[in-house]
């Protein structure tokens, strides 16, 4: 039984038999006892005035002293206005880390049978070029926030839409065909993500050139840029390629095949995985097909050109476009068609997109099509909006001199990670592969901590030096205590000394332990809330709090020189558990942590 619950019911039989009155449990509001006040838990006594008709110091007065009477479990109270702060005794935190100490997975829900099943999509990249610092973000808020929704004990199915059509596809391989002198990922050494993405550059560079020229014969920008040759080449290849040409059907799924090796590459080592990919190419015709049904039902209207448009004015938005005057898909028809083959793939209660916030609109306008269409979560779908993540000026440029690219990155963060930790010799004694294995998991962790930490919504800055930090609220510096615990378990385990499966009651425990055991206990909480505000960087933001009390109590406190036995024991079942949450913790956040460093 939660200390809550067995202080309410304590609380209800104390106003019972002091007033003679009822109090139903709703009103008996215990909280956290703030830092500056001694105690664990406070009671509010305001809503019990009307029942003791006296004042609230009276009031918790007397309540105070049923309790610290009455109920085994409060060692101590004191008043302070209408508070009564009350202090839990030593045994019943013991009994509490006992609980926590017997379940591996506290805090974590598993999935029942009738569970709601929640897909996740996320990452979305596009075939003409790698991933980028922007993806970096997305990939692991999503990965971060499917962790979470799974230990919320719902059926969680990550999914990833490619965009692997279009325009700037057929940019990349026109410009493979004209200047690529038939050049592949192994002739090249590149993975294939980059030599495409090299390849929508050379276009991007050829095209300026040509619109250059033009304007110089007189034409104004816009009649350059309609008649440069190289651009009317890239729309004929699209319509080969709508109109299923096997030559440049051929090249696309060759070219496009080289991409997906090379970002596969990238979210293994990024961590990252999906239980399903679908493909724009195979589902912007079923969105046409849906927009279409939705003509005929008279949710949508056609234009005199030909276009299909849809009245959102009702809802306070304006007109939006369905389908081209051509027939072609917009992006929007894509995600229709998208939601339509996962829908029949997947017995969907709730849908939710990692998309930037540059998108907000598109997800509002989506959310009241799907739901016109008849898709039963599109109500509710949940458009998990995050900001934009830069890099301090001159940090890190890439091979376009703009965007960060990802591989890029995480090389650089791992080789960052091994100056710092042999600087600070964090190495010393260790085999190359297990120094190259703690650089790598020290690198990527600070990193993915940097980035998920911060709440989603908010716009932010990268900064690779301070992630790195082994002092502050850092990846490292997290992965730095795990290890240390696991160092002091080793050296006890040497020393003979075990942990019992039941620590035994009757120690007095410090207000630092107390405090330490209740933080565990809170992990429960801080994961259903992550859950419940789509909201990951309370995690991350848990376990920096929880490893920087241990450090306090690691600097205050001998736990192998403890010379009272139980004492000792005590302490290292609570090394023992702290680490345990941490690692939990960090799990859900797709963070690994070194059991040595």
């Amino acid at each position: 039984m939660k200390i809550e619950d067995k202080l309410t019911a304590s609380v209800i039989n104390g106003v019972k038999e002091l007033y003679g009155a009822e109090a139903p449990a709703k009103m008996v509001q215990l909280q956290k006892t703030k830092k500056e006040f001694e105690g664990h838990l406070t009671l509010v006594v305001f809503p019990f005035l009307k029942m003791s008709k006296k004042g609230p110091e009276q009031t918790a007065q007397e309540i105070g002293e049923y309790l610290k009477k009455n109920e085994p479990a409060i060692a101590n109270y004191n008043v302070i206005k209408g508070f009564l702060n009350l202090t839990i005794a030593s045994d019943v935190w013991v009994e509490l880390l006992n609980r926590i100490h017997a379940d591996a997975q506290w805090g974590i829900q598993k999935a029942t049978e009738d569970a709601p099943l929640v897909m996740i999509e996320y990452s979305s990249p596009n075939t003409n070029k790698p991933l980028h610092l922007g993806h970096v973000r997305n990939n692991l808020l999503g990965n971060a926030l499917a962790n979470v929704m799974a230990a919320n004990g719902n059926k969680v199915v990550k999914t990833n839409i490619v965009n692997d059509r279009g325009i700037h596809i057929c940019k990349s391989m026109l410009a493979w065909l004209k200047y690529g002198n038939g050049e592949t990922p192994e002739s090249s050494g590149k993975k294939g993500d980059h030599l495409i993405g090299d390849y929508y550059v050379a276009f991007d560079k050829h095209y300026k050139a040509e619109v250059a020229e033009l304007m110089e014969k007189g034409l104004s920008k816009e009649e350059a840029e309609a008649q440069s040759p190289l651009m009317q080449e890239a729309r004929e290849m699209l319509r080969k390629w709508e109109a299923n040409d096997p030559e440049i059907r051929a090249l696309w799924k060759k070219m496009n095949d080289w991409v997906y090796a090379g970002f596969d590459e990238t979210y293994k080592m990024m961590g990252v995985s999906f239980d399903k990919i679908y493909y724009e190419s195979e589902t912007y015709l079923e969105g046409k097909e849906k927009v279409l049904e939705g003509l005929e039902k008279g949710f949508f209207y056609r234009k005199e050109d030909g276009s299909v448009w849809a009245d959102l004015t009702a809802e306070g938005l304006d007109h939006k476009l369905l389908l081209r005057a051509d027939g072609t898909s917009v992006y929007m028809t894509q995600d229709i068609g998208t939601a339509k083959l996962r829908f029949q793939d997947f017995p969907i209660n709730k849908m939710i997109y990692v998309v930037g916030n540059e998108q907000n609109y598109h997800f509002q306008v989506l959310s009241i099509l799907l739901d016109k269409l008849g898709f039963e979560w599109g109500k509710d779908l949940v458009h998990f909006s995050y900001g934009m993540v830069e890099l301090p000026e001159g940090k890190m440029k890439s091979r376009e001199g703009t965007v960060v690219d990802a591989d890029d990155l995480m090389e650089a963060m791992i080789e960052t990670a091994k100056e710092t930790s042999s600087e600070l010799g964090k190495l010393d004694g260790l085999t190359k592969e297990e120094a190259d294995d703690i650089a790598r998991i020290v690198g990527l962790g600070a990193l993915k901590y940097f980035i998920l930490k911060v709440d989603a919504r908010k716009n932010m800055t990268f900064n690779p030096k301070e992630s790195i930090d082994f002092n502050g609220n850092t990846g490292p510096f997290i992965q730095y205590t795990y290890a240390r615990i696991q160092s002091i378990l080793r050296k006890a385990a040497e020393a003979g000394i075990t942990i019992p499966a039941v620590i035994p009651t009757g120690v007095e425990l410090s207000t630092k332990e107390e405090g330490l055991i209740q933080m565990l206990a809170d992990f429960t909480n801080v994961v259903r809330q992550a859950g419940s505000d789509y909201n990951p960087s309370i995690l991350a933001n848990y376990a920096y709090d929880l490893v920087k009390e241990y450090n306090q109590f690691y600097h205050d406190f001998s736990i192998l020189r403890e010379e009272n036995e139980a004492l000792k024991v005590f302490r290292l079942a609570l090394s023992q558990n702290v680490g345990k949450i941490v690692k939990l913790a960090m799990g859900l956040l797709g963070i690994e942590v070194p059991e040595r460093m």
